[in-house]
């Protein structure tokens, strides 16, 4: 994968370090925990009155080098509601590879065993980015249905995405965010992640969630997709 060379060729050689991880959730009043084995931690808080869990630790899928920065929330959405929003570089970097799977494998069916990501992107039809201009040179979206997708990325997901590209995610970092199961999930690339980051993401991730739960109100008994077995969230860390 060629996003993912240059990034290990132009990367930080220095070890992963969340002290800054950590100051930040303890300056935030968030409860922060070290894992029992390796460099992870565990961050937990609330929003929308509902409890949200980040982790910062071993990556858990393959197109994410040295650490990964990842949260997950129940939103109570409609398990059908399937909407993937990720940095264009990375659904690129998504796409040839299923791609180069299927033509090595002779496959005529998506292979279940791929992250969800890799899947919706070669199942689910994109969504024009065209009036969105500053959003569409940054990222790409797919949905199982168009319109809540078009209500997910609209007003504060939409000038949040583009205050991203703006700031720390300007380097084609990869990065992922999608409703999945009636939850919400972020992944991204970190490997030294700071408060600046860390700000930014959690604006993000707060902002997907109040789009997302804006969204499912506009299509109530909405359908797609039906839903399958997931990878969104494999583990959980064992914490001290």
């Amino acid at each position: 994968m060629l996003q993912s060379l240059k990034r290990w060729i132009g990367g930080s050689r220095t070890g992963p370090d969340g002290r800054a991880l950590q100051a930040w959730a303890r300056q935030r009043g968030f409860n922060v925990k070290k894992v029992r084995s390796g460099e992870g931690l565990v961050v937990e808080g609330q929003s929308h009155g509902q409890p949200w869990r980040m982790e910062w630790g071993t990556p858990q899928r393959a197109y994410l080098l040295d650490r990964e920065l990842r949260l997950r929330m129940e939103l109570g959405l409609p398990p059908s509601l399937q909407m993937l929003i990720t940095s264009r570089a990375l659904a690129e970097e998504l796409e040839q590879a299923a791609y180069a799977l299927f033509t090595q494998d002779m496959q005529t069916q998506i292979d279940s065993g791929m992250p969800e990501e890799m899947r919706w992107l070669a199942m689910f039809p994109k969504i024009q980015l065209a009036a969105m201009k500053p959003l569409k040179a940054r990222f790409s979206a797919v949905a199982s249905a168009a319109q809540p997708l078009a209500n997910w990325l609209e007003g504060e997901l939409a000038t949040r995405l583009e205050e991203a590209g703006n700031t720390w995610l300007t380097n084609d970092e990869p990065m992922v965010l999608m409703t999945l199961r009636g939850r919400l999930y972020l992944r991204m690339e970190a490997l030294h992640p700071d408060a600046a980051l860390l700000d930014g993401v959690l604006a993000l991730y707060e902002a997907a969630a109040r789009s997302a739960l804006s969204a499912a109100e506009a299509a109530p008994g909405h359908g797609g997709w039906p839903a399958t077995g997931t990878t969104a969230w494999q583990s959980h860390f064992s914490e001290e």
